[in-house]
């Protein structure tokens, strides 16, 4: 797998840095793979490498680089204390700004020749659920997105597919969450939902593998089917 670190201009004379990994065989689209609150850590880094491996060009950016550049936190009691310091100093609004910088950024790209899409995890679940509702993106994944459902009065922006993955043991996204949110979604928009059985928060990253391997088999039929439908879309007009 062939990866690098990119540039990415944010305005204003500013950029920030982007691991990349390179499709050996490429399917024409990309995927913006946005990081737990723990920072562009090995683990995600390996969720880029996973996309690649199906085919997307896909660039994890460092989200926190207006409040600690270049973070790779581990899980240990003191990094989890620092992560969640981080989060509470962090703009959400801020990370959707930088999604679409990341999208412009892809765009440019020579590797690159079809649509993007945005898969996020923990934190990232949840600002791929606001790219989603404004509009940032051709489809989004949300995996164990925290807070999500604080932020369905936002729901109506909703236009392309969204993907939504929870584990049923998350105490982050517990029922209660999980059931407002459904209860707000389903039937109106192009939502997808799925409940991983016994799988805990973080799942995607450092669960069983065969939950993985579901999701990602899942993740992938719904990409496929959402960017290939936005592509046939812009080809009818």
């Amino acid at each position: 797998m062939n990866s690098r670190t990119d540039q990415v201009d944010a305005g204003g004379g500013k950029h920030f840095a982007a691991y990349v990994s390179l499709p050996q065989q490429p399917n024409g689209h990309a995927v913006v793979v946005l990081q737990e609150i723990f920072g562009v850590t090995p683990h995600i880094r390996g969720i880029a490498d996973r996309f690649a491996e199906d085919g997307y060009l896909a660039l994890a950016p460092d989200l926190f680089w207006r409040v600690k550049p270049g973070m790779s936190l581990t899980h240990s009691k003191e990094d989890k204390a620092r992560a969640f310091a981080l989060v509470q100093q962090y703009d959400e609004m801020h990370g959707v700004e930088d999604i679409a910088s990341c999208i412009a950024h892809v765009r440019l790209q020579p590797e690159f020749r079809g649509k993007v899409a945005v898969a996020g995890m923990c934190l990232g679940g949840k600002l791929a659920y606001l790219a989603a509702a404004r509009g940032v993106g051709a489809a989004s994944v949300a995996f164990y997105g925290v807070g999500i459902e604080k932020n369905l009065h936002q729901a109506d922006g909703i236009r392309g597919p969204l993907m939504l993955n929870f584990g049923e043991r998350d105490r982050y996204v517990p029922p209660a969450a999980r059931e407002k949110i459904a209860a707000a979604l389903e039937g109106k928009f192009q939502v997808e939902s799925h409940l991983y059985e016994g799988a805990d928060h973080g799942f995607y990253t450092r669960g069983d593998p065969e939950t993985i391997a579901l999701a990602r088999k899942r993740t992938n039929a719904f990409l496929n089917q959402a960017l290939c439908a936005c592509v046939a879309a812009r080809a009818s007009h």
